[in-house]
């Protein structure tokens, strides 16, 4: 697994900060080169999600450490971002919502828990589960793929090395190789960054494709701060060529920039 190869970096406690930083950038900038040799992979997983959220289905992450955290922040981040239900995308982690903090021994080798986790929440064969492990490996991740798969489900998964058992349990792999790590085996760096682009692009693009944004702007956002009421009347003066006041009370009295587009004919 190259996400385990040893580091290029053999000195790390003696270097100064400015190097240790300049090292880490280098090693950066390597990530969205793996992301691009990715994206026909990412295109399947998306038009698959398209179709299955189109038909009335829904997205499940699963996953361990810093992947499962990662999909956690990407389902959390849909609702308020499109505006669709908060049960629309759903992040589960090994060892359950106390793992996003703390690390649960073992939870990730339990190869079975994965599937009784999914079906707590009534996963069907008109959702797609999507499995995030950058080490591609984890039983946990494997486990509930296979269930998953063998119940209907579309699947796919999101992974660092090549030639990995998460990717030959999904329907529609996606592998970002991303190579040795700053710190030999930390995939919370590289591999991290890897799967946090990944699945920016997963769910952005799935939900531009299911019409949850009008140009290039955020017309179902929550109004849910006054920084995203400012943005929304914006939105507003931008497209209707409108002063402040005018978009300010449009906004209040339909709640979404999007219903009061609507309610001048300009969804």
């Amino acid at each position: 697994m190259t996400t385990e190869a040893p580091s290029e970096f053999t000195n790390l406690e003696t270097l100064p900060t400015a190097e240790l930083l300049a090292g880490m950038n280098r090693l950066d900038q390597t990530v969205p080169q793996a992301v691009a040799r990715a994206l026909p992979q990412i295109g399947a997983l998306v038009e698959a999600t398209v179709a299955r959220l189109q038909a009335g289905g829904r997205l499940f992450y699963i996953g361990a450490g810093t992947s499962g955290r990662l999909g956690v922040v990407d389902a959390s981040e849909c609702p308020p971002t499109f505006g669709v239900p908060a049960g629309l995308v759903v992040g589960i982690m090994a060892g359950g919502d106390g793992a996003i903090r703390q690390a649960v021994e073992g939870a990730e080798d339990n190869a079975t828990q994965a599937w009784v986790d999914l079906q707590a929440h009534g996963a069907n064969a008109k959702d797609v589960l999507v499995g995030l492990a950058a080490s591609g490996r984890t039983p946990y991740v494997i486990g509930g793929l296979e269930a998953a798969r063998a119940a209907g489900l579309a699947t796919g998964c999101i992974v660092c090395n090549a030639g990995s058992g998460v990717a030959a349990a999904a329907e529609f792999p996606v592998e970002v190789v991303t190579g040795p790590e700053f710190i030999t085996g930390s995939t919370r760096l590289k591999a991290g960054t890897a799967q946090k682009l990944a699945l920016n692009m997963l769910t952005t693009a799935t939900f531009i494709r299911l019409g949850r944004v009008k140009g290039n702007k955020m017309v179902d956002m929550q109004l849910s701060n006054e920084k995203l009421v400012e943005r929304g009347q914006r939105m507003l003066m931008d497209e209707l060529g409108i002063g402040q006041p005018e978009a300010a009370a449009l906004l209040a009295r339909h709640g979404s920039v999007r219903a009061a587009l609507g309610a001048l004919g300009k969804a």
